[in-house]
């Protein structure tokens, strides 16, 4: 996602006035404070598992075990084979009278030895079956007896009701591939974008490095990798995040509330054009994944009609229901008891990314910043209409009610006092470039260290917004866009980029997430804002006056407004980030839409990997907009490892690039097209396999540089990997809860997806979700400034080329010929939507206003 912005900036973060910077630490010193900070973090978990009561197992397990011997011993059985008789030897002697005393601690000792015994066995047997990846290899859509027999392993000794952390102990480490391997795939895959001469150059120079610094280089990073947790997650944060001097507008990305329904007025039927499901769209990309929810939904969701509405238009109820469930997720996971991610239901992902997601902050340093993360808070920050406030999420009976939450919002709201002066727009400082807003944050630290202490020790930022947001029937489209946009960059003074995530509540009761990227990865957010979205909606529920259930506490303290004591000397330096924010945000075009021909379930059909039609639907959209091909990135997950984050598939193969010639040369057939099509398809799905599998090309790359520098080696070739250019920038919105939904008969209650930024000054940043299995919403980013680019210009190419590639299959022909029997005009996705009813009988619920 946005991690390809930052990617693309290494050089610079490792540069200064155009010259490299050299890194101060040695190469020694670097792989000892790697594995120091391993294992400080395995040592963190240990004592977080000792404290739930999960390390190395529950002790319900221990004393089950314990209490088997001593009935053994009841019934004249030695299960020890004489153990516990040589362990009495060794206890201290106090006399006949202490004879069942010392019975019993032999036993208590016999059963923890055992005990430790047996639950070490099971994580070494778990960890060699975890590190076992022949599953990936096999055929999309195919299973074999072995991988079924694997499976089968994996889910005995993984327990019946694993925690969120069970696994991390048993997850392998991420494998550091061969030197030469990586370099092969390196010049296979810029092959197709680069010129003979220019292709014959990087060989060169790939040459030399395989010659002449690969041998040294490998060998250290393999020592590396026997050190650390992870060979190149710790430098990925550090290089990639931390030491980024940009500003973080250019690294996070937001997410949208799904699409909602009301309850309310009217009867209509469903329309069943199949051309144009677009009766179905409710509203904005509103939530980004599906939400993780523990309800089943109410009967009216199947075949109503609704207009795009949110559970209550009352802002300062929306925000209590939302912080009230985030808080409950954040309970739920100090306690371990979310479940853990399980790829085929069975194959654990590693959960190390969830562990920062509340209490954190991204401090700015000159050099680079750091995370600061905390083990509790009991408030949240909120800032409305240029003023900061500290609400207490907590009292002494535990967590406030949402009608308490609310209520203290709803202060917030009418509270009439006006900003200060630099108050006001303030948080433009967190947009900055990060040095200076470093050194401008120590004079904030001095003057007004309360008010910045409760801010960045927040639990995490909430923006009450002042203005709606959401779909429009007057302009539906352009709505949608203006809706990504402020969630993704706001006014440039209304988020704290720094927080690990700020909550975004509209004036309409619309919601919204802005996460920065440091601390985790999309997936690992969209978790929670599926939660989020469910919780708040359908289990707590809103009354029938659009208020939180429950009742008001007069004797609730009100919300602490903060006190900025700021001196005017740095007016100058909020003027100016002020300005850099609103040219960043004033520069993002963003467009969004939602594609109703089809979706998964027909992709499912044609027997491609859902993934991969994308992806190529995206290389041929983009060959249309600009007339030649370029280097892409596709964000997929190495969490198959202890602390992995991201590998990067380069989808513009030669494969690809054979498919799309093909497709615009008029002479082809459709056969011969849909031929090179599933040839393009294997080769993604290896592609991906592999990124997946710790086989791919970037991250190996990235830590081999990051190593060189180390080591003041120069590496021209590395340099030049490391200069490339991302264009094209995507990654897909996973839903990762839908065993939690009836996505079949409820398609509604799905996610919108979210989105981020551009890469490049002239490249296109594209995300996409799958809402249920008939329908797509893509999120496109571009800058304002290209003449090369246009957000709206590469929306109408996707479409088309979604369903070119679609009418290369036989179940596909019927939706180019319905879509052309529309017109080419876009309004069809919207036009439907001011004329929908509600059936007025549907049985009343907890949405309904």
């Amino acid at each position: 996602m946005a991690e390809a912005h930052q990617a693309s900036s290494l050089l610079s973060s490792l540069s200064s006035d155009g010259a490299e910077v050299e890194l101060s630490s040695s190469v020694w010193q670097e792989i000892y404070l790697s594995a120091l900070r391993s294992w400080k973090r395995h040592l963190w978990r240990v004592w977080n598992d000792f404290l739930a009561g999960v390390v190395p197992a529950t002790p319900l397990s221990w004393l089950f075990l314990f209490s088997t011997i001593q009935l053994a011993c009841l019934l004249q059985l030695d299960p020890s084979l004489g153990l516990m008789e040589k362990i009495k030897e060794l206890l201290p002697d106090w006399g006949g009278q202490h004879h069942q005393l010392q019975g019993l601690l032999a036993a208590a000792v016999f059963a923890s030895c055992l005990w430790g015994t047996l639950i070490f066995t099971l994580h070494v047997a778990l960890r060699l079956l975890l590190s076992h990846h022949g599953w990936l290899l096999e055929p999309h859509g195919t299973m074999s007896s072995p991988t079924k027999t694997w499976l089968a392993l994996v889910r005995i000794f993984s327990g019946r009701h694993p925690r969120l952390f069970s696994f991390q102990r048993a997850l392998p480490r991420q494998p550091v591939p061969g030197a030469h391997e990586t370099v092969r795939k390196y010049l296979e895959s810029v092959r197709p974008v680069l010129r003979d001469d220019a292709f014959d150059s990087v060989v060169a120079l790939a040459n030399d490095f395989l010659r002449l610094q690969a041998p040294r280089l490998q060998l250290y990073l393999q020592l590396k990798s026997w050190c650390a947790s992870n060979y190149v997650s710790d430098w990925w944060e550090e290089f990639v995040y931390l030491r980024s001097r940009g500003s973080l507008v250019n690294s996070t990305y937001y997410m949208m509330v799904r699409r909602e329904r009301q309850a309310g007025a009217g009867r209509g039927l469903v329309a069943l054009a199949t051309h144009d499901s677009a009766e179905r769209w409710l509203g904005p990309p509103s939530g980004t994944s599906m939400a993780s929810v523990y309800f089943v939904f109410p009967p009216f969701a199947t075949k109503q009609d609704f207009l795009y509405v949110t559970p209550t238009p009352l802002q300062a109820a929306r925000a209590g229901n939302a912080v009230h469930t985030l808080l409950l997720y954040r309970h739920l996971l100090n306690r371990q008891e979310i479940p853990p991610t399980l790829l085929m239901g069975m194959r654990p992902l590693c959960s190390a990314q969830y562990e920062r997601m509340f209490n954190t902050t991204r401090i700015p340093g000159v050099e680079k910043d750091y995370l600061c993360h905390l083990q509790d808070s009991q408030h949240v920050a909120v800032f409305h209409q240029g003023r900061f406030f500290r609400v207490e999420t907590h009292s002494s009976n535990g967590l406030l009610s949402p009608r308490a939450l609310e209520q203290q919002f709803q202060d917030i709201l009418d509270d009439p006092s006006p900003a200060c002066p630099l108050e006001e727009h303030l948080a433009a400082l967190t947009a900055a470039p990060r040095s200076m807003w470093a050194q401008v944050r120590e004079s904030v630290k001095t003057h007004a260290a309360t008010a910045l202490e409760t801010v960045e020790g927040a639990a995490f930022f909430v923006s009450l917004d002042s203005e709606p947001a959401g779909l429009t029937r007057e302009n539906p489209a352009a709505s949608l866009d203006t809706y990504a946009h402020s969630l993704l960059t706001g006014q440039g003074h209304d988020r704290w980029f720094d927080k690990s995530f700020t909550l975004i509540v509209f004036s309409n009761g619309k919601l919204g997430l802005s996460v920065e990227h440091s601390w985790a990865d999309c997936p690992v957010a969209g978790h929670l804002w599926e939660f989020t979205l469910a919780t708040e909606c359908f289990q707590l529920g809103y009354a029938t006056d659009g208020h939180c259930k429950g009742y008001t506490d007069p004797a609730l303290p009100k919300p602490q407004r903060l006190q900025w004591d700021l001196p005017e000397q740095i007016q100058p330096s909020i003027s100016l980030a002020l300005r850099g924010a609103k040219t960043l945000s004033g520069n993002i075009d963003c467009h969004v839409f939602p594609f109703f021909h089809f979706g998964k379930s027909f992709i499912k059909r044609c027997h491609v990997s859902s993934d991969s039609f994308i992806q190529l639907v995206l290389q041929l959209a983009h060959f249309r907009d600009r007339g030649q091909f370029c280097l892409t990135y596709e964000s997929a997950m190495t969490r198959l490892f202890l602390e992995g984050r991201t590998e990067t598939v380069r989808s513009c193969t030669r494969e690809a690039c054979q498919f799309v010639r093909a497709m615009e040369n008029k002479e082809r057939t459709d056969q011969q097209c849909l031929a090179l099509f599933r040839v393009a398809v294997d080769k993604h799905q290896a592609l991906l396999k592999a990124a997946m599998s710790g086989q791919g090309i970037d991250r190996h790359l990235f830590a081999l540089y990051i190593m060189s520098r180390l080591l003041h080696m120069q590496s021209p070739f590395l340099t030049q990997v490391q200069s490339q250019q991302w264009l094209l920038s995507t990654s897909q919105i996973p839903v990762q809860q839908a065993h939690l939904f009836d996505v079949h008969n409820y398609p509604d209650y799905v996610s919108s997806g979210g989105g981020f930024g551009p890469a490049h000054d002239h490249g296109y940043g594209v995300s996409y979700i799958f809402m249920g299995e008939n329908a797509i919403t893509f999120h496109i980013s571009s800058k304002q400034s290209s003449t090369e680019t246009d957000s709206h210009r590469l929306g109408q190419h996707i479409e088309d080329a979604l369903l070119d590639v679609a009418s290369l299959f036989q179940a596909g022909q019927q939706f180019k010929r319905q879509f052309t029997g529309l017109g080419e005009s876009s309004c069809w996705k919207y036009s439907n939507l001011s004329c929908k009813t509600v059936d007025p009988n549907i049985p009343k619920s907890s949405t309904n206003l």
